[in-house]
């Protein structure tokens, strides 16, 4: 299936989408969900960072981006694989893990979230801080939370250890 169309197939029934994801078992294709959700979410920032930097002209928008940038294309993802390895300390108490699944339950979690982040930026950047802003950021990250946990439950599922 297309990338859009499984994005938008997660917002319903997530557990569906990473069990099939999960047939291709390649760290490569995980990592690039990661890179690309990591790159539309900084993507995203540039309109409320427009924004900072016409309103506050101490620092140019030229280094709010390169510090966005390195944020969440350098820093993120490997906070992301810390993430996956602390979770899988925890949940190795609730039984077998499958380390693949897991990974691939944050990472496809960030991506899937990755176009409501773009809709919370592009309002942050035109309407600023406050209650609008928010009431649009909460659905990504409820659907970032939701994801995430759906991919938890999947990789503490009996089948999904590799054989």
């Amino acid at each position: 299936m297309a990338l859009t169309t499984d994005i938008l197939a997660s917002y319903r029934r997530p557990r569906t989408v990473l069990r099939r994801l999960q047939g291709d078992r390649r760290e490569a294709r995980i990592l690039v969900y990661l890179m690309l959700g990591c790159g539309l979410i900084f993507i995203a920032q540039w309109p409320r960072l427009a924004r900072e930097a016409h309103l506050d002209e101490e620092v140019p928008l030229d280094a709010l981006l390169a510090g966005a940038l390195f944020a969440w294309v350098f820093i993120a993802p490997l906070v992301f694989y810390a993430l996956g390895g602390i979770l899988s300390l925890i949940l190795r108490l609730a039984g077998p893990v499958d380390g693949f699944a897991l990974r691939l339950g944050i990472f496809w979690a960030v991506l899937a979230a990755a176009p409501l982040f773009l809709l919370y930026g592009l309002a942050a950047g035109f309407i600023g801080p406050g209650v609008q802003s928010l009431v649009l950021g909460l659905p990504a990250l409820a659907a970032f939370i939701s994801i995430l946990v759906a991919g938890l439950r999947v990789a503490l599922e009996p089948g999904s250890q590799p054989a």
